[in-house]
């Protein structure tokens, strides 16, 4: 009977469940338990404890009761100022930036759509494109992953895509893409261009001062790399016509009365996190100094909060799995294959497990 029972389950979701969908793995996350986790790309900082004192007693307060403010109006405020978002330019808010990278999605999927990006970079992009039934394109960046513009170019006139997403940094990469070649992007694109500022905290650049006056332009931010990660909170910023579209797939109520007070509490103590980002910025470029210094090792510059580098050919595995026996977890795209054959990537982490980590690479190298 339980035999039957499993052969019918697995002829029904073979009937009903999309191929593609059934192709997929999904999204993995690696359990950290008793390691020093410097593979999500964190703010490794918690708050002051009179912060906490204070943002406890507001809290207390929140009536969980209620639905959430379904606008987040007073949030949305205060993200403008925090984000520097032009007085001409709309916000929409998600769970998150992939809730953002949904709607958007969603908004405008359709069979023959494509959705274009480069490789390697957030996964997200893809995995959406595949949820919505969309056509995903890749192109590949150069060796030093740089851009290649004109190759980009050649595959905005061929796919004509419906979406383009940069991510500025890039994700996995670390690296801002000449701002020029991403001007020539924004001009030839045919329909929406989605600028991915997850990382905006830790880079030299922006392209938000160009939000809702170019038409075509959308820039996305979230506020999980200024140490709000749990709050799970997105921003999207770009012309009132775009938002209203894109709007309508939101699911109401879709961000929570903890997140909205805690936001906004959050960005009314800006300093603190501004601090906390200057000091990673500057423990980033220690880390790479001293892991530039490594034999066998090639470091990549990053405008991030981490740094992506390569092992000698066919390590990065091994090195993996030493640094996780002694209890530090970084990231290993090796897997992934392509131009990351060989590569890892670690978060910058606080000073003393930054040494961890450079301690316990050492030992794996030996």
């Amino acid at each position: 009977m339980n035999k039957e029972k499993s052969s019918n389950i697995a002829d029904a979701i073979k009937q009903w469940v999309r191929p593609e969908i059934r192709a997929l793995k999904a999204y993995h996350v690696p359990s950290a338990t008793d390691c020093i986790k410097l593979d999500a790309m964190e703010n490794p900082y918690q708050w002051p404890e009179s912060m906490v004192d204070e943002w406890l007693g507001l809290v207390k307060d929140v009536e969980l009761n209620r639905y959430p403010d379904p606008s987040a109006s007073l949030l949305k405020d205060s993200l403008r100022q925090s984000m520097s978002v032009p007085a001409g330019a709309d916000i929409l808010l998600g769970n998150g930036s992939d809730e953002l990278i949904q709607m958007v999605l969603m908004a405008v999927a359709g069979q023959e759509q494509t959705v274009l990006s480069v490789d390697p970079s957030f996964v997200m992009y893809d995995m959406v494109a595949t949820y919505t039934g969309m056509h995903y394109v890749s192109v590949p960046l150069n060796d030093d992953f740089s851009l290649d513009v004109a190759a980009f170019l050649a595959a905005i006139d061929k796919h004509k895509p419906a979406i383009i997403f940069i991510a500025y940094p890039n994700n996995p990469t670390g690296n801002l893409f000449e701002r020029a070649d991403l001007q020539k992007i924004i001009d030839a694109a045919p329909g929406v261009i989605v600028i991915d500022e997850a990382y905006h905290a830790f880079a030299s650049d922006s392209f938000m001062d160009e939000a809702g006056q170019v038409e075509n332009l959308l820039v996305m931010r979230t506020v999980s790399k200024m140490g709000l990660a749990g709050l799970r909170l997105g921003l999207l910023a770009g012309k009132t016509e775009w938002l209203n579209e894109f709007d309508k797939v939101r699911l109401p109520y879709n961000l929570n009365v903890l997140t909205q007070a805690t936001a906004q509490f959050a960005l009314q103590h800006q300093s603190v996190l501004d601090a906390q980002t200057e000091t990673i910025c500057k423990n980033r470029e220690l880390l790479f100094t001293a892991l530039s210094e490594i034999p066998g090792l090639q470091v990549y510059p990053s405008q991030a909060n981490f740094i992506l580098f390569r092992t000698r050919k066919g390590e990065a595995s091994a090195i993996f799995d030493k640094l996780k026996e002694a209890g530090v977890l970084i990231k290993n795209l090796s897997p992934v294959g392509g131009t990351l054959s060989d590569c890892l990537r670690v978060t910058v982490g606080m000073p003393e497990e930054n040494s961890a980590f450079l301690k316990a690479l050492g030992q794996a190298l030996e």
